[in-house]
């Protein structure tokens, strides 16, 4: 099985790690994986992209024009960068983070409407799962780190499914996060139990 995942937001929120832990993961049960990080402004809040390609021995860096079968977003307005990427009938996760750029903050420019981008999601043809931020849940009174509730979303609700059980990535997440690991593991389990119903 091959799979071409695309993933953007911004920098802090942690959306390369998804795409390193999907990788190793991937890499630890034999699967050809290939992984592309894009980080630029990422330290400062910036624009931050990569890209998964996984099944393929032989592959180039860049998924192209309507290649992606799985996008994962952090970022409300940084899902319509990556619309031209998605193929009709792929998977479009999104987080609906809100970090407003500077341009916005200065009132320059606007920032696109929550439904407005959902529309375009769908006027692709592909399939929103969306993450309301408000949903996720506590850990010892400390909202769980999204990201990885987001990875147990995907490996739960997206194709990945068919490609990696929970305990293969639950192996990298122990492995990778030596500290913290209890409040890691809680935050992909949880995300394990999305539902469909919520994610519409």
């Amino acid at each position: 099985m091959n799979c071409d995942i695309y993933f953007t937001g911004v920098g802090g929120q942690g959306i390369l790690t998804i795409g390193e832990v999907l990788a190793e993961t991937a890499v630890s049960m034999g699967i050809p994986s290939n992984f592309y990080p894009s980080k630029g402004m990422a330290q400062r809040g910036g624009f931050v992209k990569a890209q998964l390609r996984l099944g393929r021995e032989h592959v180039g860096p860049n998924i192209p024009p309507r290649g992606a079968d799985i996008v994962v977003s952090m970022e409300v307005s940084e899902s319509l960068k990556a619309l031209p990427l998605i193929k009709e009938g792929g998977e479009f996760v999104l987080l609906g983070n809100v970090w407003a750029p500077t341009a916005v903050a200065l009132g320059k420019a606007p920032y696109p409407a929550l439904e407005q981008v959902k529309e375009q999601i769908h006027l692709a043809g592909a399939r929103l799962i969306y993450i309301d931020p408000a949903q996720l849940p506590l850990y010892q009174d400390e909202t769980v780190r999204a990201n990885l509730f987001v990875l147990g979303v995907l490996v739960h609700l997206s194709a990945l499914k068919h490609m990696f059980q929970p305990s293969d990535v639950e192996r990298v997440i122990r492995a990778r996060f030596s500290r913290e690991v209890e409040s890691n593991l809680f935050a992909f389990r949880c995300g394990l139990e999305y539902s469909v119903e919520e994610a519409a």
